[in-house]
């Protein structure tokens, strides 16, 4: 018999499921997970495995994830940072080991093979992307995968307090559904891309982060303050002062700033309906 779990969250399939739900659901086989880290600039996270399946979110550069089977160049994997399911390249993932020391913290970087702006790029990071930082160029940091311009990096210690302050640094990103790099962000990936700059663990999808995040409050739209989230069903969105909303949308498909009372009225002609939670950190 197979328990109702959240299939998001939940590592099984009919041929093989984590070793820790023997009993709660029905699988040819249990395995225990094999730890892995991402070792390419980002890794898509997939529905199933093809390209052509729906992006679920996104696992950037030294997210570590758990693996459970591969096949046909496919890797069915959860992520470590959020429990999130489904399918990466395998391609993309790499040993667990040595853990990363520094993270990007410009929100977009390059990388490089030498230590030399002149030199073609081997890709681009995003802000968030973990390193492992072996050594120190001049102006660059040396990692496995190539150098990194210094200055937009930092240790994982040093974070970012304000995540507003990070959220307003992303305005005009495109939106992209299942995005959370800064090429392109959905709204609940703007979120977690935010509280993860400060240091802060954050459910991935809209209806996790109304569940778990912080305290609730009472669903009044005064009162507010910097920080604050506002739900809607199957958005998010976050304060910047009382009365200024920040968040990435498909009306502007962009991350973009506007006041909430705009918002609220737009959002609530279309499918998404009425403000449905609010909460602080």
């Amino acid at each position: 018999m197979t328990e109702s779990l959240d299939p998001r969250l939940t590592p099984a399939r009919p041929d093989v499921a984590d070793l820790r739900l023997r009993g709660r659901v029905t699988a040819e086989r249990f395995v225990a997970a094999t730890r892995r880290r991402v070792i390419a600039p980002v890794a898509p996270l997939r529905q199933a495995p093809s390209p052509e399946a729906g992006l679920d979110t996104e696992a950037l550069l030294g997210d570590a994830v758990d693996l459970y089977a591969e096949q046909d160049g496919f890797a069915f994997v959860q992520l470590v940072r959020d429990g999130y399911v489904g399918y990466l390249p395998a391609a993309c993932l790499g040993p667990a080991d040595p853990e990363p020391t520094h993270r990007v913290t410009a929100l977009r970087t390059f990388l490089y093979p030498e230590p030399d702006l002149k030199r073609p790029v081997r890709g681009h990071l995003s802000l968030g992307a973990r390193l492992v930082v072996t050594g120190e160029a001049g102006a660059y940091l040396e990692t496995p995968g190539g150098y990194v311009f210094a200055n937009h990096c930092a240790p994982l210690a040093q974070q970012e307090p304000d995540y507003a302050a990070t959220a307003e640094r992303l305005v005009g990103t495109p939106y992209l559904w299942g995005g959370r790099t800064s090429l392109g962000l959905d709204c609940s990936g703007l979120v977690q891309l935010c509280l993860d700059a400060a240091g802060l663990p954050c459910p991935r999808d809209a209806d996790m982060q109304e569940r778990g995040l912080g305290q609730a409050l009472p669903l009044a739209l005064e009162g507010l303050r910097r920080g604050d989230f506002v739900f809607w069903r199957g958005h998010v969105g976050l304060m910047l002062d009382p009365e200024t909303l920040i968040h990435a949308n498909g009306h502007h498909m962009a991350v973009a700033v506007e006041p909430l009372a705009g918002a609220v009225a737009r959002i609530r002609e279309n499918s998404f309906g009425a403000v449905t939670g609010i909460r602080r950190l």
